[in-house]
Parts: structure tokens; C-alpha cells; sequence
């Protein structure tokens, strides 16, 4: 259909299968003359492409904006579909031309829809299911751009475990602005901004972001309710099942990994803060499947004994093992989400009013990750630092 070329349409839906990971800025007013400029610019009966030779300046003068805004305002007229494609990574640029694959509906959704060989099914299988900690019927076809990189670029991790990053965040704030142990019972929202509720008493603020994972975000009284297509968006967020399981070394070992494919766990050996490796066989056991054959329920016995089995090269004590379960952490219930729909995360990502989301589940790129949920935090602090 033609654009309209004397007015600026309102937000309206894309057409099926396009793939617009950010939403429509509810404060972005303005630019008018720039919108209509740009329809103007990419007219015609052919493919568009918005990109630095349709929208050029400075860095921080809103080209991501008003390239967003154009495709929720115009992206109607383009009946073949709008897609969103991020260059920022070199490494990621397959992942975002198979996530626009995903939207259009012929395609393969789930890895168990593939046409594979019998062994190579099982093979890719146990890695995707131990990867996304979920059976391979749950698993987006997507998650093969990730298994299928090879580099000899280090797997960094931070040493002393991951929550030191979240802990060398909250010492930066300094004073008491960081309460422990003391969760978020309400929210209670509206023009005025928001009234955060704990056992201990009340903070007020102008705007919030709900950094907590879908799986438990349910535990908090939102007054008024979130809207409808919000709570439904959240609830549609399916979360993976992991267990780790840690067994000391009594002897050196040099770095290893070994995937065992019938018990959908990976084992390895690696380095700590320094070039040594670490005393200790680390196993990760991904899907309910998984750790119910494992018998995680029951301890690490069963677990122990097949660790054994699969790395004879290594001298097990087993009888000190620790065994680590993502369902028993109350703060998430869960392990990670399932690579939701981009108009999901873009609907959570939205928010309503001045309640704003974020987390790795809300991530438009590297869902499932730490990178994706330190983005969509930094995305939602930018929004949050920009209103009026």
C-alpha cells in the first residue's frame, strides 16, 4: 500500500512474520518533518532498507529512534513484512538473519521439527537440550546459530562466581541504597509514579524497573493489575530446568570438556582466576528429563556414578560432591527462558506506565544470557534516564 505522504500514521501492527524486536517508544513526540522525510526516501514498489545511508549524524542524536518509530508507524504499508536486523555484533549477524527466519510461519519453530540424520539428531540434540536446559519440542530452531559457532577464542567467566558482578554493581551505589533479603511484595502505579511495598516498609519513585525473572514475577501484587496483552506476554515465558553438579579432584587434571549425550550433561575441567586448573569436575545437566534420569531429586549418587563412568581419566571424590539445583533457588525457580517470541520481549520490554522490565527473558539479543540481561537493563536505565 503507499505511504501516506501529508500526515504521520499512528503505531499500528506489522504485517505477519516481520520482526521488529523493539517497541514503539510511548514518549518519543516530535520529528514529524523526519518521519515524513524518511517515508518519502523509501517509497516505491521495492524492498527498503533503513540504514546509515537513509539516516545519517552524530552518535546520540536518535537515528535508532526514529529508524524504530518509522517501522511501528509505517510498517504497515509494507505488506512483505518489516525486519529488524542489529550489525553492532560481527559475530551475531546469523543469529539475526535466522531470527527473522523464525517470524515467517513455513519455517521450522522448534528443533525436533528439523529434518535431520538419526545420529546426528541425537547428537545435536543432547547439545541443544543441554544448552537451553529444555526438551528439544521446546527449543526454538534459532538456538543452532549458537551451537554451531567454532572459535579459538576463550569462553571468559568470572572467577569467584557470577554474582561478584552484581555485588561490585552495588558497592559502586554505596550507603543503604541496596537491600538484601528484603523483597518486593507490591507495586502500586500510575501517573503519579510508583510505590514499591516490602515487609520493611515503602519507597517511593518516579519510575521502576522490574528486574526479576518471569517465573517468579508473580509473586509480586501489582495495583492496578498489569494490562492483559503485559500479563500475557510474561506468562508466555517458558523457563528451562538445570542442575550442577561440582566433585573434587584428588589428582591434577589438564582443561577438558566431554558431553554425554544419553544423560544430557556436559562435564569439564577448566582454569579459575589463574592458568592452573581447578581441583574439581564441574557438570551441568540440562532439562526435567535430564535430571529426573539423573535422580537429582534423590542427591548426587546417581549422577556421581555416571560422572564416574564418563571420565574414568579423572580421580573422583565423589563422596564430597555438591549438587546445585536452578529450581530450588527461591529468587528464580527456574533456570533460564526459552528464546521468547521478539514481540514478546518487545511487549515486556515496553512496560505500562512508569513500570519498565528487563532481564534476560525481556532481551531482544542474547536472550538466555547474562550479556542479553545487562542490556536490557541498560535499555531500560536509558529510557528511564531520558523521560521528561
Amino acid at each position: 500500500a503507499q505511504q501516506p505522504s501529508d500526515a504521520v500514521p499512528d503505531v499500528a501492527p506489522l504485517p505477519p512474520g516481520s520482526r521488529l524486536p523493539l517497541a514503539a517508544n510511548p514518549l518519543f513526540v516530535g520529528r514529524q518533518a523526519d518521519l515524513m522525510d524518511l517515508a518519502r526516501s523509501l517509497t516505491g514498489d521495492r524492498p527498503a532498507v533503513i540504514s546509515q545511508a537513509a539516516l545519517t549524524g552524530l552518535g546520540g542524536i536518535g537515528k535508532t529512534q526514529l529508524a524504530v518509530e518509522y517501522a511501528h508507524r509505517y510498517g504497515q504499508y509494507f505488506a512483505g513484512g518489516v525486519f529488524w536486523l542489529s550489525f553492532a555484533d560481527a559475530a551475531g549477524v546469523a543469529n539475526e538473519i535466522a531470527q527473522c527466519g523464525l517470524a515467517m510461519p513455513e519455517l521450522p519453530k522448534n528443533l525436533a521439527d528439523l529434518p535431520l540424520d538419526a545420529g546426528a539428531r541425537e547428537a545435536i540434540t543432547a547439545r541443544a537440550e543441554v544448552s537451553a536446559a529444555a526438551p528439544a519440542e521446546l527449543v526454538p530452531a534459532v538456538e543452532l546459530g549458537g551451537l554451531a559457532r567454532l572459535s579459538d577464542e576463550p569462553a571468559p567467566s568470572v572467577a569467584g562466581g557470577n554474582g561478584r558482578v552484581a555485588e561490585a554493581l552495588a558497592a559502586e551505589l554505596g550507603g543503604d541504597v541496596v537491600h538484601l533479603g528484603e523483597p518486593v511484595r507490591g507495586l502500586a502505579w500510575g501517573e503519579g509514579g510508583v510505590v514499591a511495598r516490602t515487609d520493611e516498609g515503602e519507597v517511593r519513585a518516579q519510575a521502576c524497573i522490574v528486574a526479576v525473572p518471569a517465573s517468579v514475577l508473580g509473586r509480586i501484587e501489582f495495583d492496578p493489575a498489569l494490562p492483559a496483552d503485559l500479563a500475557d506476554a510474561i506468562a508466555s515465558i517458558d523457563y528451562g530446568h538445570a542442575a550442577k553438579l561440582f566433585v573434587p579432584l584428588r589428582a591434577d587434571a589438564p582443561p577438558s570438556a566431554t558431553l554425554s549425550v544419553p544423560d544430557r550433561y556436559w562435564a569439564w575441567t577448566a582454569t579459575g582466576g589463574g592458568a592452573e586448573v581447578q581441583p574439581v569436575l564441574n557438570a551441568f545437566a540440562g532439562s526435567a528429563p535430564a535430571l529426573e534420569r539423573l535422580g537429582v531429586g534423590d542427591g548426587p549418587r546417581v549422577w556421581t556414578e555416571r560422572l564416574a563412568a564418563l571420565r574414568p581419566d579423572l580421580d573422583l571424590d565423589t563422596g564430597d560432591a555438591l549438587l546445585s539445583t536452578w529450581d530450588d533457588q527461591s529468587w528464580s525457580a527456574a533456570a533460564y527462558s526459552l528464546e521468547p517470541a521478539p514481540a514478546t520481549c518487545a511487549r515486556i520490554a515496553a512496560g505500562a506506565g512508569p513500570l519498565l522490565f528487563a532481564g534476560e527473558h525481556v532481551a531482544p539479543e542474547y536472550g538466555a544470557l547474562m550479556e542479553g540481561a545487562v542490556r536490557s537493563g541498560r535499555a531500560a536505565a536509558e529510557r528511564v534516564a531520558a523521560a521528561p
